[in-house]
């Protein structure tokens, strides 16, 4: 059987991938203040269009070059990031924080690396990427599809923290905080003190309903809000939904928290098995979208921690 020339069967495959990345964007290009940017994206699930993208991401133009917050869920997913950085800045992208262990914070990870950057994660954030790769990987073939999984390489990062790490990537000081579990076992937020803008990844959902897997600890969880929170940051970049301030990130996500941890305990005093978590009254969240689908798996998962604490 023959087999292609190399060269032509890498150009090729060069074309697929660029035709299927150059499909209209899915992020929309928020400015927050000088140089820093949120890219949104849609609060719905992965799709062939999204590539994977339905979160936020974070781009910060330093003179030294770009620092973005995180890679996107696959190899053309990080191409249409990289594609709407192009709009703002031709600066080379220098830095990318990963902000926790699902897949769209990290799977676009080996596309920017090949373009020299320096990858940064939580030491927690990598375990739990290794540890759930299989899943996530089966998930998004299903929910993207085969044609835009390719090129896509699991890569994890080059440089790890325990609870903090200080960077100054030229004049731009930027904090890196992993104060706990919250969505994901190694979920951080990331301060820009001078300009008080927080990116907080899944730590924060504003606009939809958060959601409380498997991978979630949902008591540590509002620990870690809380900790955030202590920075008092003006505006708040989440990991799904528009940019808000506090008081609108703390009742997309801290209130709601806090309310089912309470709801659920009552129902375990009252001695009520998980088979009447429908007793819950979610209501007051049903502005959130997902809620539907959600409220029910999150009160059950809260209900096994509580059993176990």
């Amino acid at each position: 059987m023959k087999t292609l020339p190399l060269l032509l069967f890498t150009t090729l495959f060069s074309l697929s991938l660029n035709s299927y990345a150059n499909i209209p964007s899915a992020l929309k290009v928020e400015q927050l203040a000088d140089n820093i940017y949120a890219l949104i994206g849609p609060t719905t699930n992965r799709t062939p269009q999204n590539l994977g993208n339905n979160a936020n991401f974070g781009v910060v133009i330093t003179d030294d070059g770009v620092v973005l917050i995180d890679s996107g869920a696959t190899y053309q997913g990080a191409q249409m990031i990289h594609n709407a950085i192009r709009t703002l800045t031709d600066k080379p992208i220098k830095i990318v924080i990963n902000t926790g262990g699902q897949d769209h914070r990290w799977l676009g990870n080996s596309y920017f690396q090949a373009l020299g950057a320096r990858i940064i994660a939580s030491e927690r954030a990598v375990e739990d990427q290794n540890a759930r790769l299989q899943r996530q990987w089966s998930v998004l073939d299903k929910l993207v599809g085969s044609a835009g999984m390719e090129g896509t390489e699991p890569v994890c990062a080059d440089q790890t923290f325990s609870d903090q790490l200080l960077l100054n990537v030229g004049a731009t000081r930027i904090e890196l905080y992993h104060a706990g579990a919250a969505h994901t076992p190694g979920d951080i937020f990331v301060w820009l003190p001078k300009q008080k803008i927080m990116f907080s990844g899944d730590i924060v959902y504003t606009d939809r309903m958060l959601g409380i897997g498997s991978q979630s600890s949902h008591r540590s969880w509002i620990t870690v809000f809380q900790q955030m929170a202590a920075k008092q940051p003006k505006i708040v970049v989440g990991g799904h939904g528009q940019p808000a301030n506090l008081a609108k990130a703390t009742a997309d996500t801290y209130d709601y928290l806090l309310f089912l941890r309470g709801a659920v305990q009552q129902l375990i005093d009252n001695d009520l098995g998980m088979e009447e978590i429908g007793r819950i009254d979610q209501s007051q969240f049903s502005y959130l979208k997902n809620y539907p689908q959600l409220k029910g798996k999150n009160a059950q998962r809260v209900y096994e921690e509580l059993e176990w604490e």
